[in-house]
């Protein structure tokens, strides 16, 4: 068949874009693979350093004291993300608990954190204080304040303002990988590295404890090593995002330096508790399998955003990053310019799910989010990132914010059904 996708609604027209497409961006494909294949035997090799085996699968209980199995799962993560220690939970519900998590056990009263990414996402800068509604309970709140510094129009750091703006109060600095709700790009391990190095120049030279923290949310797997692994102190993110390898149900991380990530432990739990406190309920083997497949699904979630960068480019849209760009992130963007393109692309993403394909989203209020959100999720997790979705707030550019995809399949057919 010249188009064997016009049994599920795909006109010849996009039929001929897609294929065109494809043509272009095979090269990128191959280069996809090979970070896939490195990151795939670094996370095997894990498994077999640590000697993984089926009894670290088992569950507890209660308080969780002396679970082998979280502590054998915690010990991978380190050494997949070249940090000292893991933390490795499911009591932690999202990325940004964790993240919030990082901040809270790290920072002190009168300390002073540098964003150097410019100002963090909606429900990050409610943990912060940003903004008219300062949070009872915000970092503000607690006495400890903040400044930022944003990136160059390029989207790489600005190193001479970061340098100008630490002091003597500066106690983290803090770096957001991926876009959030922004048009600039991810920052990608070059760009971190440089900011780590530069950094702790400056505390060596002054004497100063500086910790440099990562939000990895949407950028584990995206290159070949991890924050930790390019000088960073400590790194958080979410399991229902791409280290969970699209089969996690629940939970996050924090990698990093032993005494922080013991820090982090002890926000979550108690103060002499941290991380001996944390029943596991069953979720080891689903934690650790998913990790393992993480290098392949991230590839297919990259595959498909290089799919949609490409085509919606030929037909004159503004995407990011365009399609043959080095990645930080699995994040593509598409600015449609007009608020009902962009529902419409989010209702065409929800129709090519596996679950609720049925359903229409419209945009509504979400927690934490100035503008009116439209997000298209038919996933088998709620609100699982590594899963195709699509979501974008209600303000001009109207841009999509695309990410996820377990087959790459999936997001290609629905590129073409919103070309048709």
């Amino acid at each position: 068949m010249s188009n064997p996708y016009s049994i599920y609604g795909v006109s010849d027209e996009a039929a001929s874009i897609a294929s065109e497409a494809m043509n272009a961006v095979l090269p990128v494909f191959k280069k996809i693979d090979e970070i896939k294949e490195i990151n795939q035997l670094r996370v095997l090799e894990a498994f077999r350093k640590c000697k993984f085996s089926d009894v670290h699968m088992g569950s507890t209980t209660g308080y969780g004291y002396d679970d082998m199995g979280r502590d054998k799962i915690e010990e991978i993560f380190a050494e997949i993300f070249g940090a000292e220690a893991a933390y490795v939970r499911m009591q932690m519900g999202s990325g940004t608990q964790a993240v919030s998590a990082m901040l809270y056990g790290v920072l002190r009263p009168g300390d002073e954190m540098l964003s150097v990414t410019g100002k963090p996402y909606d429900t990050l800068a409610s943990t912060i204080g940003l903004g008219e509604e300062n949070y009872d309970g915000s970092l503000r709140n607690y006495g400890i304040s903040y400044t930022d510094v944003e990136l160059k129009p390029d989207g790489s750091p600005d190193i001479d303002a970061i340098l100008g703006k630490l002091n003597s109060k500066t106690k983290m600095v803090f770096i957001q990988k991926s876009r959030g709700y922004t048009s600039r790009r991810a920052l990608n391990g070059a760009d971190i590295e440089s900011i780590c190095k530069n950094v702790k120049s400056y505390a060596s030279e002054h004497n100063q404890d500086i910790v440099i923290a990562v939000d990895n949310c949407y950028g584990e797997f995206v290159e070949t090593k991890e924050p930790c692994a390019l000088g960073a102190d400590i790194c958080a993110g979410s399991l229902m995002k791409n280290p969970g390898g699209g089969i996690c149900t629940t939970g996050a991380y924090v990698c990093g330096k032993s005494d922080l990530v013991e820090k982090v432990a002890q926000r979550i739990t108690a103060p002499g508790l941290g991380s001996h406190v944390g029943p596991t309920l069953g979720f080891n083997r689903m934690i650790a399998q998913g990790l393992f497949l993480a290098p392949h699904t991230v590839a297919e979630c990259i595959k498909g955003a290089v799919f949609a960068s490409k085509c919606f480019e030929m037909v004159g849209l503004n995407t990011s990053p365009s399609f043959d760009s080095v990645r930080g992130d699995i994040v593509q963007t598409i600015t449609f310019g007009e608020a009902d393109k962009l529902i419409k692309y989010c209702q065409k993403i929800q129709a090519c799910s596996p679950v609720d394909s049925f359903a229409a989203p419209v945009p509504g209020p979400m927690p934490g989010y100035e503008d009116e959100i439209i997000m298209a999720a038919g996933a088998f997790v709620q609100g699982a990132t590594t899963e195709l979705s699509c979501d974008g707030p209600l303000k001009a550019p109207y841009i999509a914010y695309m990410q996820g995809g377990l087959v790459y399949e999936q997001a290609k057919l629905a590129v073409m059904l919103t070309l048709s």
